[in-house]
């Protein structure tokens, strides 16, 4: 029998979902298992049990070849892709040793020591001492090894969840350079782990012996074993090949394989993407991530609370359409096109600046959303709408800087995620840009791009080209309405580009008065 097949494990934030995808780039069969993302034991505070996502590859993986019997003589290899930064610590037994810090996570270590010798000169003579500081801050393993010592010092292996999950299906501490989006010693230029010389290893302090062997996308992590076997139902032997971090695999997943061709992603975390074969920071010290291609980089811009404001206004404002959505046995998101098509666009002067979760650099650490422009005209349907158009003018920013960088025009633009959706997000998203702005064929854009890196890996296709050339393709394109387009342009350019600047003082006086967000 032909083994054609291709399975993606995609464990997003709110689930876990097994793709079932043929070389052409068709999904043949599809489980969803939701996960809760998180629980809390203090504010700000968002851990997983490592077990939970595990169980729900299993369980996701066992519901499809239930669903789907005869295609498990057809698997021809399994490709996982992963939401980014989620940390787990192991002892040398292979367990877990707390739960997982999951990338939702806010805690911060303060009085950290700064970095030191030629490169702390370095940082300072640059200005740029600031921005290590909160990248230490930042990181899980400095919180660890202050606050919870004694985890740190049974720790034999410290990895991203792609890590584990693999090392569950192929019994190999092993990863995909791919995946290695977050606080670690990486070095994001070369696509390994950092030389010994480099600042990150006093900036994180992980010992190389707790780092897993890195591979690069659509080469071998390993097979699967007896015991993966058993637990998932899939045939022990069957190859594991290594993909990339899910937004890595929404960028090829929706064919954006150019420079010139701009991918945003509407999830929790808005971005927009491109694929550069050229290491371009997109902010100084800020680099691309690698991307699902070896040997490429992702050139990303992000808001880090993006279309997760959506749930917020869901369950700040949308008791009515909750409601309603349980009577007409629908998801409350559905009914937000219709808050959207009763305002004009601009909402009638109504300006959302999405900076709800604070920044690195741009925004910078201060920052705080902003709306601006109220009138006794506004409602619900006004602030939603705004919402929508935040996110797109903040995601066009971000557009110009790439392009700013790179030197290359954007000129062609696909969306994924939850976000895209809706009609409305997608139309706004074409009338802001004022590009035409398409659907891919699927909207698991992360699994198939994790499916292309097995199919390369494989061999079903022989390079990046010829796989995303035939596994992927427009489903629909929504074009740019002129009018609604100079409406927007002159906001955006009159308005939208000068809040920032103008508010950040404000900003800083209220992080100094309130000491939120903390230095």
């Amino acid at each position: 029998m032909t083994k054609d097949i291709l399975l993606a494990i995609d464990n997003g934030t709110q689930s876990v979902r097994a793709l079932a995808f043929d070389p052409q780039g068709n999904l043949l069969a599809k489980t969803r298992i939701p996960l809760q993302p998180y629980f809390s034991e203090q504010p700000g505070w968002a851990e997983q049990h490592p077990q939970v996502f595990w169980d729900a590859v299993c369980q996701a993986c066992q519901a499809l070849l239930q669903a789907a019997p005869d295609l498990r003589q057809r698997l021809a290899g399994v490709a996982l892709t992963c939401q980014r930064s989620t940390v787990i610590n192991l002892d040398a037994r292979g367990e877990p040793l707390r739960p997982a810090i999951v990338w939702l996570d806010q805690r911060r270590t303060s009085g950290l020591k700064p970095v030191g010798g030629l490169w702390g000169l370095a940082f300072r003579l640059s200005g740029m001492s600031e921005t290590v500081a909160y990248l230490q801050a930042e990181a899980e393993a400095n919180w660890l090894r202050t606050h919870q010592p004694e985890v740190w010092q049974n720790t034999d292996k410290y990895l991203f969840l792609s890590g584990y999950l693999t090392y569950r299906m192929t019994g190999r501490y092993i990863d995909s350079s791919g995946c290695q989006v977050g606080y670690m010693p990486f070095d994001y230029k070369n696509l390994h782990w950092s030389s010994k010389w480099d600042w990150k290893w006093q900036a994180v302090p992980v010992e190389p012996g707790m780092l897993p062997e890195l591979t690069h996308p659509a080469s071998p992590l390993g097979e699967i074993t007896p015991q993966a076997a058993e637990a998932t139902g899939l045939p022990a032997g069957l190859p594991v090949i290594a993909a990339a971090a899910d937004k890595a695999c929404e960028v090829i997943g929706a064919g954006c394989l150019e420079p010139h061709q701009g991918c945003l992603s509407f999830g929790t975390t808005a971005t927009i993407c491109t694929t550069q074969t050229r290491y371009i920071e997109p902010i100084p010290l800020i680099p691309p991530y690698p991307s699902a291609v070896p040997g490429a980089y992702c050139m990303e811009h992000q808001i880090y609370r993006g279309y997760w404001m959506v749930s917020w206004f869901k369950d700040e404002f949308a008791l009515l359409e909750q409601q309603m959505a349980e009577e007409r046995g629908v998801e409350a998101e559905t009914l937000f096109d219709e808050l959207v098509q009763s305002v004009p666009p601009g909402s009638m002067g109504l300006i959302l600046q999405p900076y709800w979760s604070p920044g690195l650099k741009v925004p910078g650490p201060e920052a705080k959303g902003a709306v601006i422009g109220f009138g006794d005209v506004h409602t619900r349907a006004h602030l939603y709408r705004a919402i929508l158009e935040g996110l797109a003018y903040a995601l066009r920013e971000g557009k110009e800087r790439s392009e700013k960088r790179s030197h290359t025009p954007i000129t062609a633009l696909r969306v994924s995620g939850g976000g895209s959706q809706s009609d409305a997000a997608v139309q706004i998203t074409a009338d802001i840009f004022g590009l035409p702005t398409a659907r891919p064929h699927v909207y698991e854009t992360s699994g198939l791009g994790a499916a292309i890196d097995a199919a390369v890996g494989l061999g079903l296709h022989p390079d990046f080209p010829s796989a995303v050339s035939a596994m992927t393709r427009i489903s629909q394109e929504c074009q740019p309405n002129p009018q609604n387009h100079a409406i927007y342009d002159a906001l955006y350019r009159e308005v939208y580009l000068k809040m920032y600047r103008r508010l950040q003082p404000l900003y800083e006086q209220i992080r100094q008065i309130t000491g939120y967000p903390p230095k």
